[in-house]
């Protein structure tokens, strides 16, 4: 007998329904056909020990199994359960009417329960636009799923459950999520605050740019001064994600199976922070079996870069093309996979080996050229495309005991808020475009006109700093930022000197 099952295949971020065809027939042996790969294949014994421990029979007969597409390459042991479901079906153990009507992915075990399994809300979005009922997977994953309106998500433990709700036995509880009431109620939860920060009002300033804006920021201190304490409040301060960002981040790290057990939505901005061990591979993705990387799962959110000329070269380097981009595509012989990479960079590093070059208080006892030479490490092309650089001054401990509580990370959001807002009006008919970090040359000469005044104080910086066309840019676009921060149209001589100041590593003097 020959029937069909549904499954799903995760291609980047999308998902492709997969028909799993099984023909029951007169011989002895197992084929399994259509490109899968070694986890699919060793299915036939899992699904043989879940079959056999819960009394149902895998037949003695020639099975013949094919997954179409069969281009597509299949990954991964979700396959088991619409296999298994499929050969109940063609040898007449369960009723076959009602399977057209489901996706059904799951991992068993070999005693028929289910393990949870990776990119189950791109496979619920795909199974809802080609008009399937339902979706039927393991519980941990079934929330997650459940987002998606118009679609019934049945989460189960085990096997025979499924084959009891095919044979009308029993009915599945359907899990519902209402997305909207759970999204709003989480979305502006925070355990940090601005205001846990004392002193370093310049670098909350700079900061509060970045956020407005949407800029790439590196914070240059000694150890000790603040730079991870800053960099880890910074998402509390950019406006809260969009329903439509949050399902947009939710399928990435569902994708990658980062997502909490039980967790239907990610509702707050991510924040990566990955060791400075890190490969290139691991940072922008990719691998035997393309992944998503850590820029990808900053995603609308902060990437975090501790330490930055620790970074292997290489890994610095391969950064360059998403930050302008902000999409990575990982391209193989037989296909390639698109991944999101929309990321604000946040960086930090200490200004010499030591830590304590330009310090206040401690002498530097690195030799002469090495402070230079530890700022190499870092390309002036990524210097460039990072635009605001801050110098972090340790805060004293008369500041630290008598400073008066600063503005709480709400405060500051509103004003971010609207920022945003002005953006978003003047970018609203240009695709793509968001916010100020993101304007190419052509709306920059649209959007940045400057007076005499400006033009002169930027000339003059220009030769005395050596800036180059990029970092030209760059002062441009951060002066946008802190003009529409004051609500003013056009940008004054005062916008122009502070984003002159947010470019220390580009003074010629700075590293001695």
């Amino acid at each position: 007998m020959l029937v069909k099952t549904y499954g799903s295949a995760v291609q980047g971020i999308n998902a492709t329904i997969i028909t799993i065809e099984v023909n029951v027939s007169k011989g002895i042996n197992f084929h399994l056909v259509g490109l899968p790969d070694s986890a699919v294949k060793e299915s036939q014994q899992r699904i043989t020990s879940a079959l056999t421990v819960n009394n149902y029979k895998m037949p003695g007969k020639k099975i013949v199994i094919n997954m179409a597409p069969a281009d597509i390459r299949k990954e991964g042991s979700a396959y088991d359960l619409p296999l298994a479901t499929g050969i109940l079906a063609a040898s007449e153990q369960i009723k076959a009417d009602r399977l057209s009507k489901f996706v059904i992915m799951g991992e068993l075990s070999l005693d028929g329960s289910l393990q949870s399994i990776k990119g189950v809300l791109p496979i619920a979005i795909q199974a809802r636009e080609e008009g399937f009922e339902g979706f039927i997977l393991p519980k941990q994953n079934a929330r997650e799923a459940a987002v998606v309106n118009k679609l019934k998500v049945y989460g189960v433990d085990h096997i025979s459950e499924v084959v009891k709700f095919f044979n009308e036995e029993i009915e599945l509880e359907e899990t519902i999520v209402n997305t909207r009431e759970e999204f709003y109620s989480e979305v502006n939860k925070t355990d940090i605050d601005f205001s846990d920060v004392k002193g370093q009002e310049n670098v909350k300033r700079a900061l509060e740019v970045a956020a407005a804006g949407g800029h790439n920021i590196i914070m240059i201190g000694p150890p000790g001064a603040g730079k991870t304490m800053l960099a880890k409040r910074l998402p509390t301060i950019i406006p809260p994600l969009s329903l439509h960002e949050a399902l947009e981040t939710t399928k990435i790290h569902s994708v990658a199976g980062k997502m909490a057990r039980e967790t239907s939505l990610i509702t707050h901005r991510p924040f990566r922070s990955p060791h400075h061990t890190i490969s290139d591979v691991a940072l922008v993705g990719g691998g035997q079996f393309p992944q998503p990387g850590e820029i990808s799962l900053a995603h609308n959110g902060v990437l975090f870069l501790d330490e930055l000329p620790e970074f292997k070269r290489t890994v610095l380097e391969v950064m360059r093309q998403p930050l302008e981009d902000r999409v990575i595509t990982i391209s193989r012989a037989k296909f390639s996979v698109e991944y999101p990479a929309s990321f604000m960079l946040v960086a930090s590093m200490n200004p010499c080996p030591c830590g304590y070059y330009n310090h206040p208080e401690k002498a530097c006892v690195c030799s002469p050229g090495v402070v230079t030479k530890y700022l190499n490490k870092i390309s002036g092309p990524l210097l460039d495309r990072i635009d605001i650089h801050i110098e972090v001054i340790p805060v004293s401990f008369n500041k630290l005991s008598d400073a008066p509580i600063s503005e709480t990370s709400e405060k500051v959001r509103e004003r971010v808020v609207k920022c945003r807002e002005i953006q978003e009006e003047r970018f609203k008919d240009i695709s793509e475009v968001y916010c100020n970090a993101q304007m190419s040359s052509k709306l920059l000469r649209k959007y940045c006109y400057l007076d005499k005044e400006g033009q002169s104080l930027v000339k003059t910086a220009m030769e005395k700093l050596g800036l180059s066309a990029r970092a030209y840019d760059r002062i441009l676009k951060v002066s946008r930022t802190i003009a529409d921060l004051e609500g003013k149209e056009n940008i004054l001589a005062e916008h122009i000197a502070e984003a002159i100041q947010y470019r220390s590593l580009d003074r010629d003097n700075w590293a001695g």
